[in-house]
């Protein structure tokens, strides 16, 4: 199985619907060097929404996706259990991490159907592909793609507890992957990563 990476920003938090916004893949060269075509995305929702591209941890699901030349945007919402357990820790875990940001990556889990050699590289232009699942992770590696909303259902309920609005939380610096950023966009700031790929 393949895998694409992407960034997460938060806007804002829903204790209740637990739900995030956001883009899955771009067609942006990522950090191993590969393009995915966003429109070359074979797919059925709801996808599964898995923690770290592990099978045996899903999370929730992906309840809507628009697909464009210029990426995938999804609706994904995180299951909830009130009931004791392992599953409702690692629920929980999960949507916390998302929301205090020390998760911000989306990661498309996929297959590759269709693809083709970069030319002068060992990468690959993947032209069309089966997407398996959608995965919160750790590194990120697609700088364009992104978790843009994390939803708030009842704002008054929330300030009525207490609840304050966090601001936007943006990465403005190279994730720690090695490897090239893509093409520097005005208003962010880039550290120089390594140039080594990983193996």
């Amino acid at each position: 199985m393949k895998r694409a990476y992407s960034l997460i920003t938060i806007k804002n938090v829903n204790e209740d619907e637990r739900v995030i916004e956001g883009i899955a893949t771009t067609p942006t060269t990522d950090r191993m060097g590969d393009i995915v075509d966003s429109e070359g995305a074979q797919f059925k929702l709801p996808l599964p929404l898995l923690w770290q591209h592990s099978s045996n941890e899903p999370i929730g699901h992906v309840i809507a996706a628009t697909v464009s030349p210029d990426g995938i945007a999804i609706k994904a919402k995180f299951a909830k259990t009130l009931e004791p357990g392992t599953l409702k820790d690692r629920l929980d875990e999960a949507w916390q991490s998302v929301k205090l940001g020390l998760v911000r990556g989306l990661s498309i889990g996929f297959q590759s159907i269709e693809s083709a050699r970069i030319k002068d590289t060992w990468s690959e232009h993947y032209l069309k592909w089966d997407w398996l699942e959608l995965s919160c992770v750790t590194i990120p590696a697609n700088m364009e793609a992104n978790i843009t909303n994390v939803k708030s259902a009842d704002r008054a309920l929330l300030a009525a507890s207490g609840y304050r609005q966090r601001a936007p939380v943006y990465l403005t610096s190279t994730p720690g992957v090695s490897g090239q950023p893509p093409a520097r966009r005005a208003g962010v700031v880039y550290l120089n990563p390594p140039k080594e790929k990983k193996s």
